[in-house]
């Protein structure tokens, strides 16, 4: 039923959504503090955090939004290092809503964007490293994003059984985008090589070189107290590889960061991460082995005192507004990680 009105609704006044927000946000945090998922621990994953807004992904994070994420988060928990927590995590000793902040791949703004934005809020993070890429390297899905980009509005990859495309707008290129990494994630790792070198030299566009960190940039968030820890050499899909390969490039990744940076490395993340389909039990008992202290999945949840340290779940809210991203946050306090 339509209700006649005399006049207008009230607006709030300027502030006045963000203070309730404040407030609501407070309320969940004292609730939480006062329930059992007061042991739990909350663990962020980001992998960019781009200097402005992107028109091919314009969910991505940004620099604006990323700081308003830092700010809803030392508002509603405690943001403590993944190292701190693990410990934690191993003696049931966690601060109330106790949260972590890492970040996956390796990527150049992590340490020029992201970086001063945490020193401005004096919040710890962890980087997992995927070496392989370091100094000029590309990630294979980035190859894609950003031939894609480019590419004339007319792409024809049929000679390598990839599709043709017509990319006449930003949401067409997403959907180019989506299709091309679903058909050459899983693929062995050689293959997919062999494809994404293929692709490169078909399309022919000059591709950027500056996406993943330099050493000195690794080595940036090192001194400045960031934990850096391992991530493979080059990125693969653990489970489609043998033990003695997986363990290589577990190994290996370790290895070259420890040299780069003059300390142990303790902390892991399966590469894409997703339990029983990107890594298998053989994989969480290949880190242990290796002396990690623990690592970090894809599987949603929170971790509580007593689970597998070596399968840590992350998520990560996207929301802009302060709070459903706290109730978002506060609802996957209640959610148990999938392990394999």
């Amino acid at each position: 039923m339509l209700i006649a009105r005399s006049s207008p609704p009230a607006v709030p006044a300027p502030g006045a959504n963000a203070a309730l927000a404040s407030l609501a946000c407070q309320a969940l945090a004292r609730a939480v503090s006062l329930s059992p998922l007061r042991k739990r621990l909350s663990i962020l994953i980001y992998h960019r955090v781009l200097a402005a807004p992107d028109p091919l992904f314009p969910a991505e994070v940004d620099a604006q939004r990323f700081e308003q994420h830092l700010r809803y988060l030392k508002r509603s928990f405690n943001v403590i290092s993944l190292s701190e927590a693990v410990h934690g995590l191993r003696h049931d000793s966690l601060p109330p809503r106790a949260a972590c902040i890492t970040f996956d791949d390796g990527y150049a703004d992590n340490a020029e964007i992201a970086l001063p934005l945490l020193q401005r809020h004096a919040l710890p993070a962890t980087f997992f490293v995927a070496t392989g890429f370091l100094d000029g390297g590309r990630m294979f899905n980035d190859t894609v994003i950003e031939l894609v980009r480019r590419a004339p509005a007319q792409l024809d990859l049929t000679p390598l059984q990839l599709g043709r495309y017509t990319l006449d707008s930003w949401g067409s290129r997403r959907q180019a985008v989506g299709a091309l990494l679903d058909q050459l994630k899983y693929l062995p790792l050689a293959e997919r090589e062999d494809k994404i070198a293929a692709l490169t030299e078909l399309v022919g566009i000059a591709l950027p070189d500056d996406l993943m960190m330099r050493t000195d940039q690794l080595r940036r968030l090192h001194a400045a107290g960031m934990e850096i820890g391992g991530h493979t050499v080059s990125h693969p899909i653990l489970a489609r590889m043998s033990a003695a390969g997986a363990r290589d490039e577990i190994a290996a990744g370790k290895a070259q960061l420890e040299q780069l940076i003059g300390a142990p490395v303790r902390l892991f993340a399966y590469p894409n991460g997703i339990p029983g389909q990107d890594y298998q039990a053989e994989h969480v008992d290949i880190v242990r082995s290796l002396g990690f202290d623990a690592a970090v999945c894809t599987s949603w949840g929170a971790a509580r005192p007593g689970g597998d340290l070596f399968q840590l779940p992350r998520f990560t809210p996207w929301n802009q507004d302060q709070l459903r991203f706290t109730v978002r946050l506060m609802q996957n306090l209640a959610r148990r990680g999938n392990t394999v």
